[in-house]
C-alpha cells in the first residue's frame, strides 16, 4: 500500500497537525454557539479531505451504554489468544518532525517552545490537570512525558509538595504486596495464572527488552500482584501488553539511549529499577480501572464495545458495512483483539505510546476514543477493504498513526442529532 511507505516522521507531524486542527475547529464552533458576547476564535487550518463515501460523521454510543454488558455475550466466542504474533517494532519516542514542511530550525523552535510550555506548567505548585490535559492532546514531548502520564493517570496529585511522600507510600505498598502475594505463585490456587503469564511474556515484544531476565522479572511480579488483587477478572491474555508503554516511558527518565528496545537494563540501578516497577505496576491499574469489564468473566466490556463498533461504522461507512457482512466478515473476528491489547499488537510502540498521549487526556480515552480509533482502522482502509476478499492481512505499518489519528478526530466531529453521542467533554473538548 502506497501508505505504508510514508516517513514515520511525516506520518507523526500529520497526524499531530490533524489532531491540532480538529480541536480548534471544535473550540471555534463551540464559542459560536455559546450564548453572550462570542470571542473571536483562532483561525482553523483546512479541514483534512474525507475519504469517498457516506461518512455521516457520529458518535457512537451512550456512557451508559459502555458500561453495561452485551446481553447473552457469555454465550459468544471464548477468551483466545491470537495465532499471530507482534510484528518487530523499534521504540523510539523523540519528537516528531515533518522535514518536507518546516525547517530543521523552525521545527526546533517550535518543538522547544512546546517543552517550553509543559515546563512551565509542571513547575507550578498545582499543576493545572485541565490545561495539562489540553496541551497534551496533541502529543506529550518526551522529556515531560512520564511526570505528565504520572500526572494524568490520577497516580502522582497535582499539588507538588505532595509527590514525593505519595511516590514513596505507593511504591512501598507495592513492594509489601510483593512480599505478601508473590511466594503463593506455585501454589495449587494460582499456579495456573503464574504459568499462563510466565509463557505470555516472551511473546511479547520488544524482544530485546522483554526477553532481558530483569525486565521478565518485572512483567511477572506486575502481572501477577494485579491478577491477584483483582479476582474478579484475574490474568487475562492482553493485560500483559498494557505494561510495556508505562514501564517503557518511565525508563526513558533514566536510560540515555535514544532506543530504550536495545538498551541493557542490568546497568540501571535497583533501586530505580524498584521505582520503576512500582510505578507501571500502578499506572497500568489506573488504565484498568476504567476498562475491567473487557477482562471479567466472558468479557462483556469487549463484546459491547465490538458492538458498538459495528454500530458505529454503519453509520459512518455503510459500504464498507455492507462489503464485511456480504463476504461474511463478524466483527468479533478482528475487533475482539483490537480490544483485548486497545491495538498493540497492530501499531509499533512508538505509534502506541503516541496515541496514550490523546487517549490519557480524553475522559475515558481508553475506551471511548479508542472506539474511534478502531472505527477509524476501517474507514481510512476503506479501499483496501473494499477491494479485499479473503481478509486475512491487516495494514499494520507505522503509517497508521496518521490514518487512525485523521480519521477518528473526523468520527469525533458530531452533528446535534446524533442518535447516541457519547457523553459531553469527549473528544472534541481540548484545543492546544
Amino acid at each position: 500500500m502506497a501508505a505504508e511507505s510514508l516517513n514515520t516522521d511525516v506520518v507523526m507531524e500529520t497526524a499531530n497537525r490533524v489532531l491540532r486542527n480538529h480541536s480548534e475547529r471544535q473550540e471555534r464552533h463551540k464559542l459560536q454557539e455559546a450564548p453572550g458576547p462570542k470571542q473571536k476564535p483562532e483561525p482553523a487550518a483546512e479541514p483534512p479531505s474525507v475519504p469517498s463515501g457516506d461518512l455521516r460523521l457520529v458518535k457512537s454510543v451512550s456512557e451508559s451504554h459502555t458500561s453495561c454488558p452485551a446481553e447473552g455475550a457469555s454465550d459468544t466466542v471464548p477468551l483466545q489468544r491470537s495465532q499471530s504474533l507482534p510484528h518487530s517494532v523499534t521504540v523510539t519516542m523523540g519528537g516528531t518532525s515533518d522535514p518536507s514542511a518546516l525547517s530543521s530550525s523552525a521545527l526546533s523552535e517550535r518543538e522547544a517552545s512546546r517543552l517550553d510550555k509543559f515546563k512551565q506548567l509542571l513547575a507550578g505548585p498545582n499543576t493545572d490537570l485541565e490545561e495539562l490535559r489540553k496541551l497534551s492532546w496533541s502529543g506529550i514531548p518526551k522529556p515531560v512525558r512520564p511526570i505528565t502520564w504520572k500526572l494524568l493517570s490520577g497516580y502522582l496529585p497535582a499539588n507538588v509538595d505532595r509527590r514525593p511522600a505519595t511516590l514513596q507510600r505507593k511504591q512501598k505498598e507495592y513492594f509489601a504486596f510483593i512480599e505478601h502475594y508473590y511466594d503463593s505463585r506455585n501454589d495449587d490456587v494460582h499456579q495456573d495464572t503464574y504459568r499462563q503469564i510466565h509463557i505470555d511474556i516472551p511473546r511479547m515484544s520488544p524482544e530485546a527488552l522483554i526477553l532481558q531476565p530483569k525486565v521478565t522479572e518485572i512483567f511477572e511480579r506486575i502481572l501477577f500482584i494485579w491478577a491477584i488483587r483483582h479476582p474478579a477478572s484475574g490474568y487475562v491474555q492482553g493485560i500483559n501488553d498494557l505494561v510495556t508503554p508505562f514501564f517503557v516511558v518511565f525508563m526513558c527518565e533514566h536510560i540515555d539511549e535514544e532506543d530504550v528496545d536495545t538498551a541493557d537494563v542490568s546497568r540501571v540501578p535497583a533501586d530505580v529499577l524498584r521505582n520503576v516497577e512500582a510505578d507501571t505496576y500502578w499506572c497500568m491499574s489506573k488504565l484498568l480501572d476504567g476498562i475491567q469489564d473487557n477482562y471479567t468473566f466472558a468479557q462483556p466490556g469487549i463484546q459491547m464495545k465490538v458492538k458498538m463498533l459495528e454500530e458505529l461504522v454503519s453509520r459512518i461507512d455503510d459500504q464498507v458495512h455492507r462489503h464485511l457482512d456480504q463476504h461474511e466478515v463478524r466483527y468479533l473476528q478482528f475487533a475482539f483483539r483490537w480490544m483485548n491489547n486497545l491495538l498493540m499488537r497492530e501499531v509499533p510502540l512508538r505509534c502506541t505510546i503516541r496515541l496514550w498521549d490523546t487517549y490519557q487526556s480524553e475522559p475515558d480515552g481508553f475506551s471511548h476514543f479508542h472506539l474511534y480509533v478502531c472505527a477509524a482502522f476501517l474507514v481510512r482502509w476503506r479501499k483496501e477493504i473494499l477491494e479485499e476478499r479473503d481478509f486475512q492481512r491487516v495494514p499494520s505499518r507505522e503509517a497508521l498513526v496518521c490514518a487512525v489519528c485523521r480519521q477518528a478526530a473526523q468520527v469525533g466531529a458530531v452533528p446535534s442529532d446524533a442518535v447516541s453521542p457519547l457523553p459531553r467533554g469527549s473528544l472534541t473538548k481540548w484545543k492546544k
